[in-house]
């Protein structure tokens, strides 16, 4: 399994984990002792999905880097591997203790580190 154990060191994190976009399978997690990261990540796959036949749609060329869903407690955001776009880091914070700025940054600092060789 891929080493995504450097979303902790991000200011609120309550979960996450690494999901594979094409089946939603959970390929990794961190985190989320009271949080369904399972339940999440399906479910997120779908928010992934759904972008994705939305740009095609609009016939908007790119790639998606990350997603963010603001909800009344909490942040999540899904961000998009560079090296290998059907798998995504999805990340769950507190919204009172987060920091956006941070979170975005230290997470694409753990993909950088990911080794997906193994996957």
């Amino acid at each position: 399994m891929a080493d995504i154990s450097g979303l902790r060191e991000i200011e609120g994190f309550v979960g996450g984990c690494l999901v594979d976009s094409q089946s939603g399978l959970v390929l990794g997690t961190e985190g989320g002792n009271n949080f369904d990261l399972d339940t999440a990540a399906a479910g997120n796959t779908e928010v992934v999905r759904a972008k994705r036949k939305t740009m095609s749609a609009l016939g908007i060329s790119g790639s998606i880097e990350d997603i963010l869903i603001t909800l009344d407690d909490q942040y999540h955001l899904i961000r998009l591997l560079k090296s290998n776009d059907a798998v995504f880091l999805y990340v769950v914070l507190d919204k009172a203790s987060g920091n956006l700025g941070m979170a975005r940054m230290l997470t694409k600092n753990v993909e950088k580190s990911l080794d997906l060789s193994s996957l």
